[in-house]
């Protein structure tokens, strides 16, 4: 729960990317809005005019390999923007917020895949979103190989620098995705965990009932 007052409800969406987070999204805010509940549809990083040109600066293969830490600090500054002038107003306003990724993606990737302090980067994530927590979070499991298939498989001018085999192999992955599920192990009544492949109508489904009992 979040450190101040709020009525609205945080869901975020976390996961490797080529998971169909993205998609599954925009289909679960229309599902709601079509419910008669107002909804916000966010992303990290990005999300605000500064959050955008951080991504852009993060997510570029042309910069090359970085510090995780030093992605950390970036990611986090993105993130206390979003907060601050989206997600906080939104949720103090009863509005249901969707988030595809948020603090759990830097535990995840800078931490259990790069190598930095996760207990660091908990504090940090704690100071960028002063104390909100997610009421609920969606990871989407897909096994590595087919996660980077679907991506690597696509245009490649797409690629973000955490997809490409020059920034980091496959082990990294397999590091993101055991940090992923030990986390939601760590945390049941916060995360759900659902399998992200099939046709996408399944995996709506899936996400779906991830959520419902948030909902009555």
């Amino acid at each position: 729960m979040a450190a101040t007052a709020r009525h609205g409800l945080l869901i975020t969406l976390e996961g490797p990317d080529g998971a169909g987070k993205s998609m599954q999204a925009g289909v679960l805010a229309e599902r709601l809005a079509a419910s008669g509940r107002r909804v916000l549809l966010t992303r990290e990083p990005g999300g605000t005019p500064l959050g955008e040109r951080i991504r852009d600066l993060l997510l570029n293969v042309e910069a090359g390999a970085r510090d995780p830490l030093g992605d950390a600090f970036l990611f986090n500054a993105a993130r206390r923007q979003l907060v601050a002038d989206v997600i906080q107003p939104a949720l103090e306003d009863g509005v249901v917020v969707i988030c595809d990724r948020f603090a759990d993606s830097t535990l995840a990737y800078q931490g259990h895949g790069g190598g930095a302090p996760v207990a660091d980067l908990d504090a940090l994530a704690r100071v960028s979103t002063g104390g909100l927590r997610p009421d609920r979070t969606v990871l989407f499991d897909v096994p590595v190989e087919a996660g980077l298939a679907r991506r690597q498989g696509g245009d490649a001018a797409q690629l973000n620098r955490f997809e490409t085999s020059e920034q980091h192999d496959r082990a990294f992955h397999e590091r993101v995705r055991a940090g992923y599920l030990a986390m939601a192990a760590a945390e049941p009544e916060r995360w759900r965990v659902i399998d992200g492949a099939g046709e996408p109508a399944d995996v709506s489904s899936r996400v779906w009932a991830g959520v419902a009992d948030l909902f009555g």
